[in-house]
């Protein structure tokens, strides 16, 4: 009997496989900045999601937008003290914010167990740190998913777009070569880790940071709305390289078996779809 030919997949969690919009980090980022005095908009908290949590508030403050508001606060421009001092802010916030918002997205507990079923093995990454990922994990797990492997940020020297988190997952799963392994986020910046660890990557749209509604909010919206928002981040997560983009993880199966005929046949992730 022939064995499965995707060897593992690796999940993002917020926006793909929990938290539907991506709201926690936002909220978090939100009320932090707006504590000290220092607001910033929604938008400009989704512009580098998917980073670690320390990296982000970097990207935050090295914004000239961001750190002009700083320096008209604080007489100062924003230094090394201050990112410290922010994201000592940020790491209990984001904690407290998690936790509010551990809900699986519809279908990721069904498609965690039909991956099982193929023998496929299943890990995970994300921009929280383990402290932030606790109570998820506990969460998620309560919900039917628990992945074998949880990759933080800080567990690399680097973080995404750098492929070492995924690379980090697959070892810890044993699952090799990259190329028979598919990397999943809604997130450009976690399709870039994916593309440059040698994954097939799938990009998720609808339920992402991109469009960063939740459900009701999505469903609430015109058609003609709701469609352009994800065809905008479906363009993005094109843009990017991912190999697919489907709207949430309920659509993953299908792609998952399409990569797996594509490898029998012989291609490599990067390759335009027969």
């Amino acid at each position: 009997m022939m064995t499965f030919a995707v060897k593992a997949v690796i999940f993002d969690w917020a926006g793909t496989m929990v938290d539907f919009g991506c709201k926690a980090p936002v909220n978090a980022l939100l009320d932090v900045f707006a504590g000290v005095g220092v607001p910033i908009t929604e938008a400009e908290a989704r512009v580098d999601m998917g980073k670690a949590k320390r990296d982000h508030v970097v990207a935050l403050l090295s914004e000239p937008a961001i750190s002009a508001r700083w320096t008209a606060h604080f007489g100062k421009t924003p230094d090394e003290a201050d990112i410290d001092r922010v994201y000592a802010l940020v790491e209990p916030a984001m904690v407290e914010a998690a936790q509010r918002a551990a809900e699986l997205i519809p279908g990721a507990a069904d498609t965690y167990a039909a991956l099982l079923d193929l023998g496929v093995k299943v890990g995970s990454g994300t921009g929280y740190t383990p402290e932030m990922m606790a109570a998820i994990r506990v969460k998620a797990a309560e919900q039917g998913y628990a992945p074998d492997v949880v990759i933080c940020a800080g567990d690399t020297p680097s973080g995404r777009p750098a492929p070492l988190m995924a690379w980090a997952a697959l070892i810890a799963l044993d699952a090799w070569p990259a190329h028979l392994a598919v990397k999943v986020d809604d997130a450009p910046v976690g399709i870039a880790e994916g593309r440059s660890a040698g994954c097939w990557t799938v990009g998720v749209a609808a339920s992402g940071n991109a469009v960063g509604l939740n459900r009701d909010e999505l469903a609430a919206l015109d058609e003609a709305d709701r469609l352009g928002r994800i065809a905008a981040a479906t363009a993005a997560l094109t843009a990017e390289g991912a190999d697919y983009v489907i709207d949430d993880v309920s659509q993953l199966l299908p792609v998952i078996h399409d990569i797996a005929r594509r490898i029998d046949d012989g291609e490599k992730p990067g390759t335009a779809a027969a």
